[in-house]
C-alpha cells in the first residue's frame, strides 16, 4: 500500500494528490487525518500529474498533512444468503440494528456486462398484480421497464406495491426483490422500512438506502452495491431478482454534481457526455443469461424535470430499456391510484410474455381493444368541451362513458389490491360488454364468442 502526503487542492468532494506513482481507476482511498480520524475514497481520475479522488464522508477537516492511503482494490460487496431480509446504507453498511452480514466472499460492484451472446429472450410473464402494467403493459422476466414519474407522484407508492405483489407464475424458483433507494428523506426511508417490516415483504428482499444529507459520490455507488446483489442471487442461487432503482434522477444529478466538481466540459443541460454509457452500463445487468436458471429484471423509476419526457434522464433511459411506464399528473388530481396513463406507456417485450399458456388466450385483443375505445374516449373529451355532449353519436357517447368507466374500474385500484391477471381480464371484458358486438373490431369471432357474453 502507498501512502502519499502530497493533497494539493480541494473541490467539493474531491481531493487532488500529486507525484504519485501509477494507481488503478476506480481503486479504494483512504484518508488519515492529523486527528487520527479516518475517511474513504475512490479514485476517479489518473493521470502523470495528478490523482482525483473521490470522498465518501466529505472533505471537512482534510488538509495537507492528511496522508493519503492507496489500498489497490476496487469497492467489493460482501454477498452471501444472510442479505436476504436486510436494510442495508447506500454504501452496504447494515442500518436495521442487526448483525454484520458474514459475507460468503467478495464481488466487486462493477460487475460485468452480459456477453449478448449469452442472452436468452426474456418470454416469462411477471405478475405485478396492478392491471395497467399486467394488461396493457407487461413485465417480462428479464426486462428493463422504467416507471416515468413527475414530482408528487405516487411512484413510491407503486413502487412499494410492486416489491410487494411481484411473482413469476408458474414457476417453482425461489423469488426475491432487490430495492434500491438514492437521494431519499428520513420520512421516506423510515416509511420504505416500516412498509417492507409490516407487510412480510422484508423476508424475502433487499433493501439499499442512501438519504439525501449522505454524500453524492455514495448515490453512484447505491444502484451498483444493489445489482452486485441481484447478481448474486440470480446467477449464483438460481432466484428470480425483481430490481427496484429509485429515483434514477437523483442518481443523475450526482453524477453532474462530481462532474462539474471536476470540471468537465458539460453535455445536454448541465449532466456529463458519458451520462448515456453510465446509465447503459446499469441498466444492462438486467437480462437472463443462457443455462442459468435465475434471472434478473429491473423496473427503475425516475421523475422527470418539470414532466418533461424530453428531458435528458428520461431521454436515455427511453433509448437503452424495452418501454417505459408514465404515470399521468391529470389522473392523479382526479384522485385516480396508480395513475398510470396507459397511452404513452408501452411494453416492447410484451408479446413475448403472453397469451395461451402463460396468461389467457385473450390477453392481447382484450389489450389492444381497450387501448383503442380508451384512446378514442380521450380524444372525445376535448370535443365535447367545444360541441357538447348531445352533439355526439350514438357510439360516441359510448366511447365517451368508457373513458370514465376504464378508468374508474380498470385503472384505479387499492393500494394493497393484488389482482390476479385473470381477474384483470375480466374487468375488461365487463368494460367491453357496454358495446356491441360488431364493434369490437379488434378482437377475433373466436375469442367473442368464448368470452363475450351480453
Amino acid at each position: 500500500m502507498k501512502e502519499y502526503k502530497t493533497i494539493t487542492r480541494i473541490a467539493g468532494p474531491l481531493v487532488f494528490v500529486e507525484k504519485t506513482s501509477p494507481v488503478g481507476y476506480g481503486d479504494l482511498v483512504r484518508l488519515t487525518l492529523p486527528s487520527g480520524e479516518t475517511k474513504n475514497g475512490q479514485v476517479l481520475d489518473t493521470s502523470d500529474d495528478a490523482v482525483v479522488v473521490q470522498i465518501f464522508e466529505g472533505t471537512s477537516g482534510i488538509d495537507q498533512e492528511t496522508t493519503v492511503t492507496f489500498l489497490g482494490e476496487n469497492i467489493k460487496l460482501g454477498v452471501s444468503e444472510d442479505l436476504l431480509g436486510r436494510i442495508l446504507s447506500g454504501a452496504g453498511r447494515p442500518i436495521d440494528n442487526g448483525p454484520e452480514v458474514i459475507p460468503e466472499r467478495r464481488v466487486d460492484i462493477n460487475g460485468a456486462a452480459i456477453n449478448p451472446y449469452s442472452r436468452a429472450n426474456p418470454e416469462d410473464f411477471y405478475q405485478t398484480g396492478i392491471s395497467t402494467i399486467d394488461a396493457t403493459n407487461t413485465l417480462v422476466r428479464g426486462q428493463k421497464l422504467p416507471i416515468f414519474s413527475g414530482s408528487g407522484l405516487p411512484h413510491n407508492e407503486l413502487a412499494l406495491q410492486i416489491a410487494r405483489q411481484a411473482k413469476v407464475l408458474g414457476d417453482n424458483a425461489e423469488f426475491t426483490v432487490v430495492f434500491a433507494a438514492m437521494g431519499i428523506t428520513n420520512e421516506e426511508a423510515q416509511r420504505f422500512m416500516r412498509d417492507f417490516e409490516e407487510t412480510g415483504a422484508l423476508e424475502r428482499s433487499v433493501v439499499f438506502l442512501n438519504l439525501a444529507d449522505d454524500p453524492a459520490v455514495e448515490r453512484i455507488i447505491t444502484p451498483r452495491m444493489a445489482l452486485s446483489a441481484a447478481e448474486y442471487f440470480a446467477y449464483e442461487k438460481d432466484m428470480h431478482v425483481l430490481v427496484i432503482l429509485t429515483d434514477m434522477t437523483n442518481y443523475c444529478e450526482s453524477l453532474r454534481e462530481i462532474g462539474a466538481a471536476r470540471e468537465e466540459i458539460p453535455g445536454r443541460r448541465g449532466y456529463p457526455g458519458y451520462m448515456y454509457t453510465d446509465l447503459a452500463m446499469l441498466y444492462e445487468r438486467a437480462g437472463l443469461v443462457k443455462g442459468k436458471k435465475g434471472s434478473i429484471t429491473q423496473v427503475p423509476i425516475l421523475t422527470m424535470v418539470g414532466d418533461d419526457i424530453t428531458h435528458p434522464i428520461p431521454d436515455l433511459t427511453g433509448y437503452i430499456t424495452e418501454g417505459q411506464i408514465v404515470l399521468s399528473r391529470e389522473l392523479h388530481r382526479t384522485g385516480v391510484y396508480p395513475p398510470v396513463d396507459i397511452l404513452p406507456s408501452l411494453s416492447r417485450l410484451m408479446n413475448g410474455g403472453i397469451g395461451k399458456g402463460k396468461t389467457r388466450d385473450d390477453h392481447k385483443q382484450v389489450s389492444d381493444q381497450l387501448y383503442a375505445f380508451y384512446a378514442e374516449g380521450r380524444d372525445l373529451r376535448g370535443l365535447v368541451a367545444i360541441v357538447g355532449e348531445e352533439a355526439l353519436s350514438e357510439k360516441d357517447q359510448r366511447l365517451l362513458k368508457f373513458a370514465a368507466a376504464f378508468e374508474e374500474q380498470f385503472v384505479r385500484q387499492g393500494k394493497q389490491e393484488d389482482r390476479g391477471i385473470e381477474r384483470t381480464l375480466d374487468i375488461g371484458w365487463e368494460l367491453l360488454r357496454e358495446f356491441p358486438e360488431h364493434e369490437l373490431t379488434r378482437i377475433s369471432p373466436d375469442l367473442k364468442k368464448k368470452y363475450y357474453k351480453p
